[in-house]
């Protein structure tokens, strides 16, 4: 089973600063519960980036790394296109952040293509619910700040 799931939104905010604030990784563990993001190597984001989110408590918590594999920032009409490539031992799958201008506008559309593996491929279905609902806030908090 996989988990896939897409949320849009919209923002006064110019596609440049919506990008920004959409890719600035360390941010995201601020409006994720129990979420620290580091990014390795520091500095601006490439494809080769890697941005893992440890989440959890203690021992009860995991790495999901992340692999930015696609990396090309809005340019005056041109949408800018993120896709991180997930390479842990517990998730796995893809993410596409997409910031496009529309009536002066930006648009966002975040989309995840994620599966647990093995063996707790039934969580599938709840994570792509509590995914969608996660980082429907996780956007929304961003793009306000």
């Amino acid at each position: 089973m996989v988990a896939h799931f897409r949320v849009a939104r919209q923002s006064s905010l110019s596609p440049a600063e919506a990008w920004q604030r959409l890719t600035d990784w360390p941010r995201h563990g601020a409006h994720v519960p129990l979420t620290e993001v580091t990014v390795e190597p520091p500095g601006p984001t490439r494809p080769g980036t890697l941005v893992v989110a440890r989440t959890g408590i203690g021992r009860l918590a995991f790495d999901d790394p992340m692999e930015v594999v696609r990396w090309d920032p809005p340019l005056g009409d041109r949408p800018g296109t993120c896709r991180l490539e997930k390479r842990g031992s517990v998730v796995e799958g893809w993410a596409d952040i997409e910031v496009s201008s529309r009536n002066g506008r930006s648009q966002v559309v975040w989309s995840e293509d994620v599966r647990v593996r093995k063996p707790l491929r039934l969580f599938d279905a709840p994570v792509a619910w509590s995914g969608r609902l996660l980082f429907g806030r996780l956007v929304r908090a961003l793009l306000k700040e």
